[in-house]
């Protein structure tokens, strides 16, 4: 056999690196791993591109290394050749790929990530939108007990994203504002991410998608200008006219006035250019809450939509009451995003079956706001069931477990229950070994106590500090010796939420008191491979948001898929998907009080912590007993097959892509 060269075999890892496939399919991590240099904090990209003549001569020299990576690669190329093109165009601000691409925040990213990852799964004609960050999101910091934030500088191309050599152009208080269009591969999808830190720019400019929400009104509707807008102008000159766009959340909502635009262009009424854009565009809505939904003052607005308006020979009033809300205070009322791509768009949803419903009220002053269905969300299996659980998944449960196969998933009673324990108590140790890592001198925690997490975003609705409302029966579990509890936290406050930062201190100094007992902890920097680790490590997933404030809360999702319990408030997808033996029910207070809410929301948890959850989990022999496991079964029985990001993604194809492709077909004749 031919010695292959140099440049052959680092442009297959080249293609390997920056394909992020990896961040699912095992054996090309694996392998990636084995790099020379390769360290879990640094992308397989950097690492390559890093490599050393010695390196390379050490690598040439491996024939195992050099065989494994041309099949691999192999792989890769086939999957690309059925690489559909694109007439699906999924928008959103940030994008959870991976912990070593810090371009996502929390659940909306990941969300992102996970809707990207399985449509390339399904082979959905997909391309994603978003805007490429220098600074990304901050990497969190602990200054006594408060919260601090540091932002690193992002190189793109370390990070596995290809220049397109696309700029595109976006008029932006009267002057044109140049971004670069980066492309970052992911599986058979290609995600564009657009970036104003180009020389031609001033530094103004440059900064407008300097970090991910940080900065006042003016900077974020300049960065919701150049995703909307700059966006779809991407798409065109990278020779790519969807017939659908799918926006995530109200920021990409001025993409719909360049879709206008182009149909007023090609000479159709005001009246025209809107249905046209109405029949090939879907909105999806994550909050349930006013708090949640981005308004701008008109003034700030106004002169952006004057321009356009302008040019298109339209009344920029006819805008303004597009985006106008009944339910809104002020005079004038201010710009609704929300309302604004629920006029403009023919198809919009919640992202669960209660978030719908609450939607629907949230939105009812809204013309289109009765219309507002659900698709609820899930979650990439691969992505995050633990490479020792998926292992045995594959072998037990046979293919078809990450996409939601309810007879695969039905195939769990035939694991083995020791098999299930040795997992489980890999992923406690591999925990306590992130804890331990992280430099946490005061951490106590044990390889066979019952372990119960705690991780999301910050916000005071989500209410981390609920446990704290009863803080003797909290410390009297800690302190017991006979049925050890062991907490672990992680998260992080938007920066300018004062009260979530409040909130996170509060954990922290618990955390560190002598009541913790070095049993509750709190892990900084929470990002996608700290949740990784808690999802496989945890016994129960524990969400007690005030309800009907949790739009869906995939977090929970992730833990089940890997055998975490979970003990929630009814909210989100919990609300539809708890049978009363899958996990446990917090029962809501009625109290309209929210000290009284809070305390008898905590006191019911630590009531089936101490009746239920604790005597099924230590009363027996084996750790987890047998009566846990069965519990567990029966969790990945009826959970299984609904909470993958496979069936989310299914469920937009038929029951919102498809209708809106006919429909834009049908308009378009």
């Amino acid at each position: 056999m031919e010695q292959p060269t140099r440049s052959a075999v680092e442009a297959q890892l080249l293609d390997l690196a920056r394909n992020h496939r990896w961040t699912w399919d095992v054996p090309t991590a694996n392998l990636l791993a084995t790099l020379p240099g390769a360290t879990p904090d640094i992308h397989p990209a950097a690492i390559v591109t890093d490599l050393s003549d010695a390196d390379w001569v050490s690598i040439l020299a491996d024939a195992d290394l050099v065989e494994r990576l041309a099949a691999r690669h192999a792989e890769l190329e086939a999957l690309l050749a059925e690489k559909p093109d694109p007439d699906i165009a999924y928008v959103s601000a940030e994008f959870g790929i991976s912990e070593l691409v810090p371009q996502y925040s929390g659940g909306l990213g990941i969300l992102a990530g996970d809707h990207l990852k399985s449509a390339s799964d399904l082979g959905l004609p997909l391309v994603g939108v978003g805007l490429f960050y220098r600074e990304g999101f901050f990497r969190q910091e602990l200054e006594g007990h408060e919260q601090a934030e540091r932002y690193e500088t992002c190189v793109p191309e370390r990070l596995g994203y290809v220049d397109t050599g696309v700029t595109v152009a976006v008029e932006i208080d009267g002057t044109e504002v140049a971004a670069r269009v980066w492309r970052l591969a992911v599986g058979r999808i290609d995600l564009l991410a657009l970036d104003t830190d180009v020389p031609i720019n001033t530094a103004k400019q440059r900064a407008i998608t300097d970090r991910l929400y940080s900065g006042d009104d003016t900077h974020r509707i300049h960065q919701e200008l150049i995703l909307g807008i700059g966006g779809l102008r991407a798409l065109r000159a990278l020779g790519i006219d969807p017939a659908i766009v799918h926006l995530n959340e109200g920021h990409a909502g001025f993409l719909l006035l360049e879709k206008i635009s182009t149909e007023l262009d090609a000479g159709a009424t005001w009246d025209e250019a809107v249905a046209r854009t109405r029949a090939g565009a879907v909105f999806t809505t994550h909050t349930p809450i006013p708090a949640g939904i981005d308004r701008f003052e008109r003034a700030l607005v106004v002169p952006h939509l004057s321009r356009w308006a302008e040019a298109n020979g339209i009344d920029v009033q006819t805008l303004l009451d597009l985006a106008t809300s009944a339910d809104d205070a002020g005079d004038p009322k201010p710009f609704n995003m929300a309302v604004f791509c629920l006029a403009l768009t023919g198809a919009a949803n919640g992202v669960s079956k209660l978030h719908g419903e609450v939607s629907r009220e949230l939105f009812a002053s809204a013309p289109d706001g009765a219309r507002i269905s659900s698709v609820t969300n899930g979650v990439h299996a691969r992505t995050w069931v633990a490479p020792a659980l998926a292992e045995v998944f594959d072998r037990v449960l046979g293919s078809g477990w990450e996409s939601g196969d309810a007879q695969a998933w039905a195939r769990v009673r035939e694991l083995d229950d020791d098999v299930i324990r040795v997992v489980m108590a890999a992923g406690r140790s591999a925990l306590i070994d992130l804890v331990r890592a992280s430099g946490i001198e005061t951490s106590h925690l044990e390889p066979d106590a019952f372990t119960i997490g705690f991780a999301r975003r910050f916000a005071t609705y989500k209410r981390a500090d609920l446990l704290l409302a009863e803080p003797d029966r909290l410390t009297r579990f800690l302190a017991d010796d006979s049925r050890p509890v062991q907490f672990v936290f992680a998260g992080k406050a938007h920066p300018a939420d004062d009260a979530g930062k409040q909130i996170m201190a509060r954990i922290v100094s618990f955390s560190r008191s002598a009541e913790a007992k070095g049993r509750f902890i709190f892990l900084t920097d929470y990002e996608m491979g700290i949740a990784r680790a808690m999802y496989a490590g945890c016994d129960v997933w524990l969400n007690n948001p005030i309800r009907p404030h949790e739009a869906s809360g995939t977090s929970g999702e992730k833990a089940a898929l890997n055998g975490g319990l979970q003990v929630s408030i009814l909210d989100g997808w919990w609300d539809e998907m708890y049978d009363g033996e899958n996990g446990w029910a917090i029962i809501s207070s009625e109290s309209d009080d929210p000290d009284t809410r809070d305390k008898e929301e905590a006191a019911a948890i630590y009531d089936l912590l101490e009746t239920d959850i604790l005597p099924l989990f230590y009363s027996g022999s084996g750790r987890p007993t047998k009566a846990w496991l069965a519990k567990v079964r029966h969790a990945w029985t009826t959970l299984g097959p609904k909470v993958t990001a496979a069936r989310m993604v299914a469920d937009y194809r038929d029951q919102v892509y498809d209708p809106a492709r006919r429909c834009h077909r049908e308009i378009s004749r």
